[in-house]
């Protein structure tokens, strides 16, 4: 919807914007960095709600009790989940990618343009960034539930974090020189920034609540940011759960 429709309306003034559009991203040539923009904030947001109840909706239902009673222990079950989460995001994205291409297809059909389809390599590097970047909000969605035993409380901080704290407040900062650096640590600057390298989020300043136009850094830099944040709500949620009564 808010990568192939809504853009062609705007294309076609259907919206009155008055503002021109570019119809390339639209067109299958643009599939990856177009589909791959919605990832770092909307995509995130999504799928944080997800890693919330594959381990809240277990305190709500009082299953971990008879599961940490019983074997395997506490990591193994932990783990399982991860894996499970892990999985499911799979065709998560896939279905993003497919439905996409189908839309870029009939836009350069009714459009009469030429159907120019990104290189293998490309889609694989979008599939992963994509995968990846879903994986690092999941994993704080995971963390957020073992911190408040819960979903509602945890769901609540979530999209209170994605909209607040890496919208506003990171747009606050941008207005400041001092505070401006800071950006360059938040998950959604370095999402952006990830994706950018693959044609995507190069112009992200009027994408509503998902509004980002910098400071962008290093696509390595990026990953590397994005895989310290993985790594550490990952790790923090094990010594919660692994430490603290689920009673």
């Amino acid at each position: 919807m808010f990568a192939d429709v809504v853009p062609y309306l705007r294309y076609h003034n259907a919206l009155g914007t008055g503002r021109p559009q570019s119809l390339t991203p639209l067109l299958p040539e643009g599939l990856v960095g177009n589909l791959t923009g919605g990832f770092p904030f909307f995509g995130g947001a999504i799928v944080l709600i997800l890693g919330v109840l594959t381990l809240g909706s277990d305190y709500g239902w009082g299953t971990l009790k008879t599961l940490f009673t019983q074997r395997p222990g506490r990591l193994h079950v932990f783990a399982a989940k991860l894996l499970a989460l892990a999985i499911a995001l799979v065709p998560f994205v896939l279905l993003v990618f497919v439905i996409g291409g189908v839309a870029s297809y009939l836009v350069a059909q009714r459009e009469n343009a030429a159907v120019d389809w990104p290189s293998l390599s490309l889609v694989i590097r979008g599939f992963a960034a994509s995968w990846f970047l879903l994986a690092v909000w999941a994993a704080l969605g995971v963390l957020l539930a073992v911190v408040t035993r819960g979903t509602a409380l945890a769901i609540g901080i979530g999209i209170l974090w994605a909209l607040v704290v890496e919208g506003l407040v990171s747009a606050l900062f941008d207005e400041t020189s001092l505070l401006r650096p800071l950006i360059k640590l938040f998950l959604r600057a370095n999402g952006y920034s990830l994706v950018q390298g693959l044609g995507g989020a190069l112009d992200a300043s009027d994408n509503g609540p998902g509004s980002f136009s910098g400071p962008f850094v290093d696509g390595a830099q990026a990953a590397l940011v994005l895989g310290a944040y993985l790594i550490g709500f990952v790790a923090l949620s094990a010594s919660i759960l692994r430490r603290r009564d689920v009673a």
